[in-house]
Parts: C-alpha cells; sequence; structure tokens
C-alpha cells in the first residue's frame, strides 16, 4: 500500500492536470484582491479563505496543510500540525476541541474553542474568539498561539503560502527520526539492514578485471643505473580470486647492501621469490569452510621463515568485519603528511594523518576471531603505496561456543625447500575466555621441527586484557593490557625463550617490555604521549632501550618531540632526541624542519628541512635540504609529481657531496568489464579491490528487466558507504571502484535530478555483494508512472461544493489496493505514481458510513497508458449526499 503523494510538484517535462494550478492561481488572484479591498472596506472576523500551506519544520523537513487566511494572518488545522509532529491528539465528534498530551504523558492539553481558551500543563491560556476557526474540516488555530502556549513559533509568509515552524523542543518527530537514523547505522554495522533489492555471488569460471604496473628508474653520475617494474593483474578464476604480481629488478651492482666481498654476487632480475601469485575462495555463509587459498600464502608462524610460502591454507574464519569487545593500541612510522588507513578483515574502520616525522597511532577495535590488520598508506598529493602491512593482534577472542580453524601446509622457497606445516584453533568457552592450540612442523629447524602450542585470551575486567601462550621447546609469552577510564593505558609485555633453541632466528633469553601511554586534548591542542622500556636478555649480558614520544598539534603546528636512549652494561648510555615540526604557510607551502640532538656529546647530529607546495591543482614539488654532521655529508633534493587522470608520475634530483642521483616514476591502474565494454585508466591501486557499474534505464514495460530499445537515463544520483563514485555524464553510467570485497555494500538512490518527474524508482536501496577483480554490473530500472486526478463534491440543495479530507482508493485490475488520497479542502484529489494499466478509483465506504453519506458514481474505472513522459488522468468527479433521516 502507497502513501498518498502531494500533487504539487515541480514542473518539468511532465505534464500536469491544469486543475490544480489553475486553482492556486485563482486563489492567489482572490487572496491578493480581497488584501488590496481591505484599505477601502473594512473586513468582519469571519472573512477567511480556506487552502492549504507549505509547512516548514526545522530538522523534520515540510508539508502541505489544510489552512485558512484572514489577511495576513494563518490559522492552522490543530491535528493535521501535530499529527506531522507526531503529538498525540484527539479531535472531537463536533470539533470544537483537540485533547492529547505535548511530547509526554505528564504534560496534557485542551483546545476548547467553545470556552475559547487552552488548558496545558496546568495552565490556563484564555483567548480571543477570533484566535479560533471551526470548519466542517476541522478546528483551526491562529498560528502564533502555537509559539505562545507551545513553544512551536511560526512565521506566516504569504506570498509563499508557507509557514516556518522553528522549536528548542525535542518533538517526538525529531526524536524519531534520530532513532530511526541510528537505528539504520546500528544494523548496517551489524549487517542486518533490509534492502529492497539483493545482489549475491555471481559464478564466474575466468574473467579478466584489473590490472596495476609502476615503473621506478634510477641514475647516477658515477656510472650505474636501476630499473624497478612490477605489474600486478587481478582476475576471477574457477569462482575464486586470482592475483598474480610480477616483479623485475636490474640493479647496477648486483653485489647486496653493505657486502664486503669483492666478489660479484649476482642478483637474477627475474627472481624467483619476488613473483607473487595466489588463488582464493571465500564462502562466508559456509560455516565449516569460509577460506580456500592456494599459492603463496600468509603462515602466521612462529618459527623465523624469510622466504615465501608455497602452499595451501583452509579456515572457517571469515573475512568480515565482526562485532567488537574493545580496542588496541597500535603505533608506527611512515612519512610525514601521509594519511594511514587502518582495515581490519577488509573492513576500513579508521584512518589518521601521520605526524611531522611519520608517526601515527590507532585504536584497533578487538574484533571477535582472528582479524586480518592491515595498513594502506596514501600521501598527500594524492599518490597511493601500493604496500600493505599486516598487524598480528596479540588477543583473539570467540563467541561463546564458536569454533575456528585454520590449516596450512607447503614448501618455503629457501635454499633447502623447507617444508611447512601449521594447525590452529581456537574456541570461546565463555564471553571473557578464549583458549586454543595446534601443532606447527618446519623441517629446517634442528632443535625439533614439531612445535605444538596452546594459547589462551582473557578479559580479566572491562578494560583489562590478558593473552598468552606456550610453544613446546621455543618460548612462553605472556601480554597484560589496561585502559583506566582517564584513557591512561598500561601494557606490559613477557617473553622467556628456551635456550639454544633454533626456530626464531636470534638468541636472547629474555623479553620485557613495559608501555605507558595517554592521549591529551583541548580546544587548542591535541597529543599523545608514550614510553616504551624495552630490555632484552643474552646469554653475557642485557641491554635496555627506552623511548618517550610526544606527538600533536598546538595552534595548528604539528610536532613530534620522540627521545632514543640505549643503555649496554659494557659501554656508556646513549641517547638522542629527535624534534619534528610542520607549519601550513600562506599560497599552499607546507614547511617542515627537523633537528636531532646528541646528549652524551652535547651536539646537534642533523639537520633537515624540507619546503612543499602544491601546484596547478595535480601537482606537488618540494625542496628538501639536510645536513648531517655526524656523517659529515650534505643532501639536497628537488622532487616534482603530477597526478595524471591515468597515472602518477614523478621525477627526483638528488646531490649528496659530489654525486647527483635522478629518480623517475610512474605508475597507474586499468579497470575491464567484458560484458559492459567498460574499460578505465586511472591512477590508483585497484587489484583486489572490486567496483560496480550503475545502469539507470528507462523501464518503459515496468517488468523490471532492460530490454531492447529500453533507453539509459540520466539524473540518478546514489550513496554508497565506501568506494569512489565516478559519474559519466556520456552514457549516464555510474562507476564505484576501490571497493573492499567479500561484503555486502548498500546503495541509496535518489531520483531528485530526473528530467521528468514521471520517471521515479520503485525499489531505492539495494544491497550488493562485492567481488574481488571485478566490477560487476547494477542495472536499476527507472519506472514511467501516471497522475490520475479528480474532484470530489458534496451536495447541498442545488448547489455542489467541493468537500475536503475525503479517502478516495485506488484499486488495480486485480482488485489490489495501490494508493489512497485525501482531498483538499476545495475537494481536488491528484496522485502520481501509477504504472501503466487499468485501475478503478473509489471513495472510501467506510468513510462514507461514519459520514452518513453516499456517493454518485460508486467507482469510476480508468487506464494509464504506457507513454515515456508518463500519462495524466484527470476530470474524475464523485458527488456525496447525505441520507435521508441521518
Amino acid at each position: 500500500m502507497s502513501d498518498s503523494i502531494p500533487h504539487r510538484f515541480p514542473q518539468k517535462k511532465f505534464q500536469r492536470s491544469s486543475g490544480s494550478v489553475l486553482r492556486k492561481l485563482v486563489l492567489a488572484v482572490i487572496l491578493l484582491t480581497c488584501i488590496s479591498a481591505s484599505a477601502f472596506a473594512r473586513q468582519t472576523p469571519d472573512d477567511y479563505y480556506e487552502t492549504s500551506v507549505f509547512l516548514v519544520v526545522q530538522g523534520i523537513g515540510g508539508k502541505e496543510i489544510p489552512a485558512n487566511i484572514n489577511e495576513e494572518t494563518a490559522y492552522l488545522s490543530v491535528t493535521d500540525v501535530f499529527d506531522f509532529l507526531k503529538i498525540r491528539n484527539t479531535l472531537s465528534g463536533g470539533g470544537d476541541t483537540v485533547s492529547g498530551f505535548f511530547i509526554t504523558e505528564q504534560a496534557p492539553f485542551l483546545i476548547d474553542k467553545l470556552n475559547h481558551r487552552i488548558q496545558y500543563q496546568d495552565k490556563v491560556y484564555d483567548l480571543g474568539k477570533d484566535d479560533f476557526i471551526s470548519t466542517t474540516t476541522g478546528l483551526f488555530l491562529k498560528s502564533t498561539i502555537f509559539g505562545q502556549v507551545f513553544g512551536l513559533d511560526c512565521k506566516f509568509n504569504f506570498r509563499g503560502l508557507s509557514v516556518n515552524m522553528t522549536t528548542k523542543l525535542e518533538l517526538p518527530a525529531i526524536r524519531e527520526m534520530r532513532q530511526e537514523l541510528m537505528h539504520k547505522n546500528l544494523n548496517r554495522l551489524k549487517g542486518q539492514v533490509k534492502a529492497d533489492t539483493t545482489l549475491g555471488h555471481t559464478y564466474r569460471l575466468f574473467q579478466f578485471g584489473m590490472a596495476d604496473w609502476s615503473v621506478i628508474t634510477t641514475q647516477r653520475s658515477a656510472g650505474g643505473n636501476d630499473a624497478l617494474l612490477n605489474l600486478s593483474l587481478g582476475a576471477t578464476l574457477a569462482g575464486g580470486e586470482a592475483t598474480v604480481s610480477l616483479n623485475y629488478n636490474k640493479y647496477a651492482d648486483q653485489r647486496p647492501p653493505f657486502s664486503t666481498d669483492s666478489t660479484m654476487y649476482v642478483i637474477r632480475p627475474f627472481d624467483q621469490k619476488q613473483q607473487y601469485y595466489r588463488w582464493r575462495y571465500v564462502n562466508n555463509n559456509h560455516p565449516a569452510l569460509r577460506q580456500v587459498i592456494a599459492g603463496k600464502i600468509f603462515t602466521q608462524s612462529i618459527s623465523s621463515i624469510y622466504d615465501p610460502v608455497v602452499g595451501v591454507q583452509v579456515t572457517n574464519t571469515p573475512t568480515t568485519y565482526r562485532r567488537s569487545f574493545g580496542s588496541y593500541t597500535l603505533s608506527n612510522f611512515t612519512e610525514p603528511g601521509w594519511t594511514v588507513e587502518l582495515y581490519v578483515n577488509n573492513e576500513l574502520v579508521n584512518y589518521a594523518v601521520a605526524d611531522a616525522s611519520g608517526f601515527f597511532t590507532f585504536q584497533v577495535p578487538l574484533v571477535y576471531g582472528n582479524s586480518l590488520v592491515k595498513l594502506r598508506f596514501y600521501s598527500p598529493w594524492g599518490e597511493e603505496r601500493t604496500r600493505e602491512e599486516s598487524i598480528s593482534v596479540p588477543f583473539n577472542f570467540l563467541p561463546r561456543r564458536e569454533f575456528e580453524y585454520t590449516a596450512s601446509a607447503g614448501v618455503v622457497e629457501d635454499s633447502v625447500n623447507s617444508r611447512f606445516a601449521r594447525v590452529n584453533f581456537n574456541y570461546g568457552a565463555a564471553r571473557y575466555l578464549s583458549f586454543g592450540g595446534g601443532i606447527e612442523y618446519l623441517s629446517s629447524v634442528t632443535t625439533g621441527s614439531t612445535m605444538p602450542f596452546v594459547n589462551v585470551s582473557a578479559r580479566l575486567a572491562p578494560n583489562l586484557l590478558l593473552s598468552g601462550d606456550y610453544t613446546y621447546n621455543v618460548r612462553g609469552r605472556g601480554i597484560l593490557s589496561y585502559r583506566m577510564p582517564s584513557n591512561l593505558q598500561f601494557e606490559l609485555d613477557y617473553t622467556r625463550y628456551k635456550k639454544g633453541q633454533k626456530a626464531i632466528n636470534f638468541n636472547y633469553l629474555e623479553e620485557r617490555k613495559l608501555i605507558v601511554s595517554k592521549s591529551f586534548s583541548g580546544q587548542r591542542f591535541a597529543l599523545f604521549s608514550r614510553i616504551t622500556l624495552d630490555q632484552i636478555i643474552l646469554p653475557g649480558t642485557k641491554y635496555t632501550t627506552a623511548e618517550w614520544l610526544m606527538s600533536g598539534a598546538l595552534f595548528g603546528v604539528g610536532a613530534n618531540l620522540t627521545t632514543y636512549g640505549i643503555f649496554a652494561e659494557a659501554s656508556d648510555p646513549y641517547v638522542y632526541s629527535n624534534l619534528s615540526l610542520s607549519f601550513r604557510l600562506p599560497a599552499r607551502l607546507t614547511l617542515t624542519p627537523q633537528i636531532q640532538y646528541e646528549y652524551d656529546k652535547s651536539r646537534i647530529i642533523s639537520t633537515r628541512c624540507e619546503v612543499g607546495k602544491y601546484m596547478f591543482r595535480h601537482a606537488y614539488m618540494n625542496v628538501t635540504y639536510e645536513q648531517n654532521f655526524k656523517s659529515h655529508f650534505t643532501n639536497v633534493g628537488l622532487s616534482l609529481r603530477y597526478d595524471f587522470s591515468f597515472s602518477q608520475v614523478s621525477i627526483s634530483a638528488w646531490r649528496t657531496d659530489n654525486l647527483t642521483t635522478l629518480i623517475e616514476s610512474a605508475r597507474g591502474s586499468l579497470i575491464h568489464n567484458g560484458k559492459t565494454g567498460y574499460t578505465d585508466f586511472n591512477n590508483r591501486s585497484n587489484v583486489g579491490t572490486g567496483g560496480i557499474i550503475v545502469l539507470p534505464f528507462l523501464d518503459l514495460n515496468n517488468n523490471g528487466h532492460r530490454d531492447a530499445g529500453e533507453p539509459k537515463v540520466a539524473g540518478l544520483q546514489l550513496s554508497l558507504n565506501g568506494g569512489r563514485i565516478v559519474m559519466n555524464k556520456k552514457d549516464t553510467t555510474i562507476s564505484v571502484t576501490s571497493i573492499e570485497p567479500y561484503s555486502n555494500y548498500f546503495i541509496d538512490m535518489t531520483q531528485n535530478n530526473f528530467e521528468n518527474i514521471a520517471w521515479q524508482l520503485k525499489k531505492k536501496t539495494m544491497s550488493i555483494y562485492i567481488e574481488p577483480n571485478q566490477l560487476k554490473l547494477v542495472e536499476i530500472p527507472v519506472s514511467v508512472v501516471g497522475e490520475v486526478s479528480g474532484t470530489v463534491y458534496q451536495e447541498d440543495g442545488s448547489r455542489q461544493t467541493g468537500l475536503g479530507r475525503i479517502t478516495v482508493m485506488i484499486y488495480d485490475q486485480r482488485h489490489h489496493l495501490v494508493a489512497h488520497v485525501l482531498s483538499e479542502e476545495d475537494g481536488f484529489f491528484s496522485f502520481i505514481g501509477l504504472a501503466s494499466g487499468s485501475y478503478i478509483a473509489r471513495v472510501d465506504t467506510v468513510q462514507l458510513q461514519k459520514l452518513g453519506m453516499t456517493v454518485v458514481p460508486t467507482e469510476i474505472p480508468f487506464k494509464i497508458n504506457n507513454k515515456v513522459d508518463g500519462d495524466v488522468v484527470d476530470g474524475l468527479k464523485f458527488l456525496l449526499k447525505n441520507i435521508p433521516g441521518k
């Protein structure tokens, strides 16, 4: 069943019935004439004119409501105003009183026309006779009274026939809208949103989708050129995600960095270890087996494995983001000013901007089950780093009675082709306790290739977390984290290693770490402070490192002050500080100075300053000067980056003492959809992501499918909780790229910009499952609807007058109710939104019985024809008569 739609629409190409427009023009002329005549003849209080005005309420919206106009005074229908504001009210049978309660049941009110007063909140407001108007359609109250009594201040605009209402109260309608929005957002986070249409997974045997490429070349004045080339391909293979990344590295000097061996150590430009390939199949709806991965796999091994592992991995861990129960502090360094995005199980959950030294910090939400935490890096000028970092969060909780497992097996691409296998499981014993275990095997470990392990995660208090694990013959580890209500956080880590173990490639005996962090904020500053103490126990010695970091912004200036200290038993302490600042200057200039100071020798060891400027909207240039007093070198650099639509290119020139170095780079991406022929070259990395192509079309036959001859439609607007939206004005399609895959994304569509008001969307929300390396075609049917209008009259002796607030029902040819509409004060009614076909219009029989009336005719059949611009049926006429004796 559809709600009635007002007949006053913006005039575009759709032809409106002339009755409504003519009535408005005639009414406006009459009102203006009467107001002009008032200068010569005094009106009586009964000289008012019935019409409708557009009521606009701050924070809610607008609606047309019945009104009466007397000169420049508006009388508003009490029931219509209160119904719009969702205020409980009841009109008496005689239409002389309105009762109810205002917002809460503790605030009853009574609007009494007979006694000319309003009772509200134990107060009585005495009003004049001219403050009320009572008609056959209801009780009307002067607009200013709503403000005086109820705090609903009204301002009437006669020329626009509108009333603006403002209030400081939280009206029920505003509260309901806010609650609906909160529930909608909450349901989206939980994945419980119900969409009008759902598009799920599509199986394909093979389909190419995306490609990324990059080239970096280096030339040096002393001789020797380098070249690094990368080509990544993304496709669908056997219903799964297939990714191949090919890397070519050609170095001028093939010896390893810092090598003292005079013998040339040749590194093959096309090394197998540097090539990446993987196939992954995901089905998050299968509880026993949700992911199958083949190729180079991520193992999360206990053993030190520095080379890729080629094998197979299976797990029932979903790729989707699940409910969080806490947070864990994560911090690291990148380049100054870069934006860092945090992804948890392929879902973007937060982002941060690195400070003047490149430091950034996150509060990573701890979600139930294993979490794949990734970071992506973007430069201030739009460049995107292809590098992704995977973070291992030490806490692993599962919902009660839920079981998860991961099994991996393969061969390590090391010099001895070590065989690797690992099986681990976790079980949620309670909401606050999860435990697990497993076994790991690495054939190259001489102290024991088979390594069983157990682990536990416990929530001892709401903000007190404990995690521990033990691996036989390798190590035991525990982590305790506590966050105080003041946001002061403590983390204590302790690890004890088995003496002589060879699984982990260092000879530590113990490792102790204490981290204390706190964030501060005010109106003009924000500061994050962290103190880290890390002590390592070796067989013959021990040493301690300390770090005190302060990062934040003060009066718009970014700052980072980090002090490092190294304390060893056999040497003197070494302490130095690094101070970095970042200034935003006029003319889009950025100044970033940096200085390092060494305390033991009381000297500055290096200074560095960079000046950057945005140019031409898509270009960024920076000049860098660095003086290192400790290593005795000077470095000067000039860099220019330009962002084309199809590629990002840059060139840099560096002068280090007597050596000049030139570096050129370029990178880009290709997206292709074979079904639509869509091809796009852009400057972002897209392999591994997904997207959609939205194609709105005119559904002439209203069957919901695009048939031959049905044209595309321009003007569709949509919003999506992710991705990069690009409107194609040439073919009216909308492409959304760079969406994280294996999740359902919700699209909200609006039709406000269609060139014809007869073009409407039947379904305005969609849930779309995003597949990796593919652009999914989404065809949006735009229905062509028609309008029906007419008038309801009341027979009064020999006269016929229009009658308002009469419900007209519209049925289809199967006698199903498709719409209902109320007649206006002059009896006119109109409804738009009918698909082509045959219909029947009737007056509501229940309402007729209550009014004691009959109608002639009892029903009027009409037909909406299939036209591109929509069809209009007008002139319907119903005549209501009083039943004798009632």
